[in-house]
C-alpha cells in the first residue's frame, strides 16, 4: 500500500511507526474542456481585466478578501511567520468512546500502514487490539502539506484508520432548520405508523449493497459512443408529484414494505356506482 506520510503514532511515551494511505477514491468519470473545432484541450490563462493583458506567474500575489472587493495582500513572507513546524508525528491527546463522535464531523479517512520490520508492528498490533476491545476511538493531531489537522484514529476490520475530522467552527448549526420545525405538530399515530415503517425497512449495512447506477450509465454511454453507436436523449415527462394525506403515504409505504422491494402500488379499488332508481 502506498503511502502519502511517513511518520510516527504518539500518546505518553509509545511511538509507533505508521505510513499514511488514502482510504478512499471516487471513480467518477471527469471531462475536460475542449475546442470543438479540433478537439484540443483548452488552457487557461491568467488575465488582469484591470490592464487588460494576460499576466505571468511571477506577477501574481496572494490576497485575502476582507469585504466584497477589497483585499489584504498576503506575501510568501507573512505565511512564513505563521507557518507550523513539520512534524512527523501524530500526537494522540485522548481516548473517547466511537459512539460519541458525530459523523458530522468527518471528512477524509486513511489507513494507517505498520512499519516493514515485523518487531516495529507490535505496537500497532496492541493498539489496534485496544480499540477493538475497548470500543474506544483515539482523537489527535497532526500537520499535512502545512495545515493542521484535528483526527479520529480507529480500528476498522483488523487495521487502523485515521479519519481527518473538522474543527468545531468548521461546521455549519443546525440553529436556523430546529427553529424552522420546532413548532411542527404531529400526533402519535402518525409517529407510531412512521416508527413502524422504519422497522420493517431495517437491516444491516452491506456498502457493498449500493451501486452507482449514474455512474455506470455514463461509463456505457461513454463506451457507445467509442463505439460509434447513436445516443438517443429520451423525451423529457414532468411528473408533478402527488399531494397526498400522510397518513395514506404511510400506510401505502407500510404495505410496499412487507411485499419486499418492487412491489408495486396498491391499486385503490373505485366505489361501486348506485344503480339508478325505476322509475314508476
Amino acid at each position: 500500500m502506498r503511502s502519502i506520510w511517513n511518520g510516527s503514532l504518539s500518546f505518553g511515551l509509545v511511538s509507533i511507526p505508521v505510513g499514511l494511505a488514502v482510504a478512499q477514491q471516487r471513480q467518477d468519470v471527469s471531462f475536460r474542456t475542449l475546442h470543438r473545432e479540433c478537439g484540443t484541450p483548452i488552457k487557461q490563462k491568467r488575465y488582469c481585466p484591470t490592464h487588460e493583458r494576460d499576466v505571468s506567474a511571477d506577477e501574481l500575489v496572494k490576497g485575502w478578501e476582507f469585504a466584497k472587493g477589497q483585499f489584504v495582500v498576503v506575501e510568501d513572507a507573512d505565511l512564513e511567520a505563521v507557518a507550523l513546524q513539520r512534524s512527523r508525528s501524530i500526537e494522540l491527546i485522548k481516548f473517547v468512546e466511537l459512539s460519541e463522535v458525530d459523523p458530522l464531523f468527518f471528512d477524509r479517512a486513511y489507513y494507517l500502514a505498520p512499519a516493514d520490520d515485523k518487531v516495529a508492528r507490535r505496537p500497532y498490533v496492541l493498539l489496534l487490539a485496544a480499540l477493538r476491545d475497548t470500543g474506544m476511538a483515539a482523537v489527535g493531531r497532526f500537520v499535512l502539506w502545512g495545515k493542521e489537522n484535528l483526527c479520529l484514529v480507529r480500528p476498522i476490520d483488523g487495521a487502523l484508520v485515521l479519519q481527518t475530522l473538522y474543527f468545531a467552527e468548521d461546521v455549519r448549526s443546525a440553529q436556523e432548520i430546529q427553529e424552522s420545525v420546532s413548532g411542527v405538530e404531529v400526533n402519535e399515530a402518525e409517529v407510531t405508523m412512521a416508527r413502524q415503517l422504519v422497522e420493517s425497512l431495517a437491516g444491516s449495512f452491506d456498502a457493498t449493497e449500493f451501486v452507482n447506477e449514474h455512474r455506470a450509465r455514463v461509463r456505457a454511454m461513454l463506451d457507445a459512443k467509442r463505439a460509434g453507436e447513436e445516443i438517443l436523449v429520451p423525451d423529457d415527462v414532468e411528473v408533478a408529484a402527488p399531494v397526498v394525506d400522510i397518513m395514506d403515504a404511510l400506510k401505502e409505504s407500510l404495505e410496499r414494505a412487507k411485499k419486499g422491494p418492487g412491489a408495486k402500488p396498491t391499486k385503490k379499488k373505485a366505489a361501486p356506482k348506485k344503480k339508478a332508481s325505476a322509475r314508476k
